[in-house]
């Protein structure tokens, strides 16, 4: 059986990478590991900012976004519970431990002299709220358990989302996908699928029609920046 685990890390568009990893680093306490052009975008910076040895939060800098306006309520919410536009990220939440955790994570950003709202108690989760850099909208949450979606999911907003009792049924137990001796071949674009929209469609049709052992070794880039030596013992 296949599944995802976790968020590895989470991608953001910056116009100033320093300013990002300033925040990041000082306000909220994460380690920069990771500092280097990124593989594969012409002129673009990738930053990587720990949350734990298998999450981080990631920025990506190119020369093309300080030119893009960042209008809220159309690329930015501006806050937890205003919109934007859909596939935006409306806002994104970082987790800690305990409710003690979050508590002193909250005077950790109000020492920074930025102010967090909170913490509001969603029984699932307990929550504080505050802004970043370039209009983002942040939250950090803590929950004692995992979410029981037998409390969570309201029949109400079922019936208002569309979705009829055998497809919530689905939704709650994901059919399991176990990988034959042969790998699935790429099927057609289909434009009534997601696709990558950010490259010209011919583009796009030419990508995926590259083998996937040829493009894993085309496009690879795997060795870091700096070589480190280490030394045993």
């Amino acid at each position: 059986m296949t599944g995802n685990n976790g968020i590895h890390h989470l991608a953001i568009a910056t116009k100033d990478i320093k300013t990002q990893i300033e925040f990041f680093n000082d306000v909220l306490g994460c380690e920069l590991v990771a500092l280097y052009w990124m593989h594969g975008v012409e002129g673009a910076w990738h930053g990587f900012l720990k949350m734990n040895d298998a999450c981080y939060v990631a920025f990506v800098e190119t020369p093309d976004i300080a030119g893009i306006e960042r209008t809220i309520g159309v690329t930015h919410a501006g806050s937890a519970g205003t919109p934007c536009a859909g596939g935006a990220m409306q806002h994104v939440a970082f987790n800690v431990d305990t409710l003690d955790d979050l508590l002193a994570m909250r005077d950790r950003i109000r020492s920074r002299g930025v102010t967090v709202i909170g913490p509001l108690d969603h029984g699932m989760c307990h929550s504080i709220y505050f802004a970043g850099p370039e209009d983002m909208s942040l939250e950090v949450a803590t929950s004692t358990e995992p979410i029981d979606g037998r409390a969570w999911i309201d029949p109400e907003v079922v019936g208002l989302a569309g979705i009829s009792a055998e497809e919530l049924e689905r939704y709650r137990s994901p059919a399991a996908f176990v990988p034959g001796a042969t790998p699935i071949p790429q099927p057609e674009l289909d434009a009534t699928k997601p696709y990558a929209r950010g490259m010209p469609v011919e583009q796009y049709r030419k990508t995926i029609a590259i083998a996937d052992d040829v493009f894993t070794a085309r496009f690879s880039e795997n060795i870091p920046p700096v070589l480190v030596e280490e030394h045993p013992g």
